[in-house]
């Protein structure tokens, strides 16, 4: 069903939503010739931040005075939205962007600012997820998390794998594909691995799909097949013994560092967080290629103006600049954040050699991935169907508990919560 009062209890805490509707002072956060912004640290590129604290591009009159948040964040925008007082002008949300839907009233549509004669700059998938399913544009796209498949070569050198990116995506076109080349990979080398536990094969499956847990009337889809055979195919990998088992973020980094984890699915930005972080010395030996399965997305992050905003129309000026193809393409570079504007893919700055990927243009295998992502409608419940599934998948491959006894764990918790914010 669908229900003003369930939207409106799906906000990231119930203390938070609730108090959104309460009485209070409003006011913007900084000066009357400022456009005050929050955002967390490694969202933006500091150098075009340092162009727009001098003068907002267009708004001479106006400056940017940003504030980074380093935890808690999005509680933090919650609480001064609950408040209406001392708002930041301009905040940036994260990928759970459908979170803040039923707080909606609290921001500007960008449609009514000249959003929709941008629209055609974007992916067509990034752009619908900043908007509302009532069809306001509340955000505007930033980053996007395509996905492919990242394997060492030194690795795949041994097993007799041809190590060229197309022949690679060639042998793993599909998952069970891929569990096959896993399986070739651990036998000429014994202890590899092909992910690094079990919750990042179930959580990049899903990321490929065109539907997730919720339809956009409301219908609760997430005991369906497409989430069971997500679930089986990473209950899978563990029982064929191609999971490192790695299951925090400490771990994580080891399995990288020690070469155990010789092949992973993964985000573009886990180029950076994890080979380049955990294992510098293996400069040269990473390639990338299209992921088994298809294409995907994980993360990616959005702006939105808050309806405190002392000048929407600057604080518009502001991130459809920010956010424009050519600024896209210098954030990619630093903080390594990678566009939702296709135009960006063909800008020097993206289609460089990356020495680190033995000088492959990786740029065009997340550009390709980032093109043909269908797309999937995430609703304000997501995390609340998510945490139990990820949860019980754990307790399969750290405790040995039975799949089936913990997705139908996982589907009661389910039931209860979504019961309790008023989902069903």
């Amino acid at each position: 069903m669908t229900l003003s009062r369930r939207k409106f209890l799906a906000a990231g805490t119930a203390a938070a939503a609730a108090g959104l509707t309460g009485c209070g002072s409003v006011s913007s956060l900084g000066g009357k010739n400022e456009l005050s912004m929050w955002t967390w640290v490694g969202s933006v590129n500091d150098d075009l931040i340092s162009q727009a604290e001098k003068a907002i591009p267009g708004y001479d009159g106006m400056k940017l005075a940003m504030t980074r948040i380093g935890s808690n964040y999005k509680t933090k925008v919650l609480t001064a939205l609950a408040g209406k007082s001392l708002v930041p002008d301009i905040v940036a949300i994260n990928d759970d962007v459908a979170t803040y839907f039923p707080n909606a009233d609290q921001f500007h549509d960008l449609y009514e600012l000249g959003a929709k004669d941008l629209e055609q700059d974007f992916l067509p998938w990034k752009w619908k997820w900043g908007v509302t399913p009532q069809g306001k544009m509340m955000a505007y796209p930033m980053d996007t998390g395509p996905t492919a498949l990242f394997y060492r070569t030194d690795i795949f050198t041994k097993a007799g794998i041809d190590i060229d990116p197309a022949a690679v995506a060639g042998l793993a076109p599909d998952w069970d594909a891929f569990i096959a080349l896993g399986k070739k990979v651990k036998q000429a080398v014994p202890g590899s691995s092909i992910t690094d536990n079990i919750t990042s094969i179930y959580g990049y499956r899903m990321a490929q799909l065109p539907k997730k847990y919720m339809t956009r009337d409301g219908q609760y889809i997430g005991d369906q097949d497409h989430v069971r055979e997500s679930f089986d195919l990473a209950v899978r990998v563990v029982k064929e013994g191609l999971s490192a088992n790695a299951q925090n973020s400490s771990d994580k980094n080891a399995v990288v560092t020690n070469g155990k984890l010789v092949a992973y699915n993964g985000a573009v930005w886990w180029a950076q967080l994890g080979p380049k972080n955990a294992a510098p010395k293996t400069k040269g030996l990473w390639r990338v290629t299209a992921a088994p399965g298809g294409a995907g997305n994980k993360g990616g992050s959005f702006l939105a103006i808050t309806k405190y905003c002392k000048n929407p129309k600057a604080a518009f000026a502001f991130i459809s600049w920010l956010e424009s193809a050519k600024n896209q393409a210098q954030a990619f570079l630093d903080p390594v954040l990678f566009p939702s504007t296709p135009a960006s893919y063909t800008d020097p700055k993206l289609a460089a050699p990356d020495p680190f990927f033995g000088g492959q243009k990786i740029v065009d295998v997340f550009a390709d991935s980032a093109k043909k992502y269908p797309g999937a409608y995430f609703s304000p419940y997501d995390s609340i169907v998510d945490t139990p599934i990820s949860s019980e998948l754990v307790n399969i491959e750290a405790a040995g508990k039975s799949p089936d006894q913990a997705w139908a764990d996982a589907q009661r918790q389910i039931q209860r919560e979504l019961s309790r914010v008023g989902a069903i």
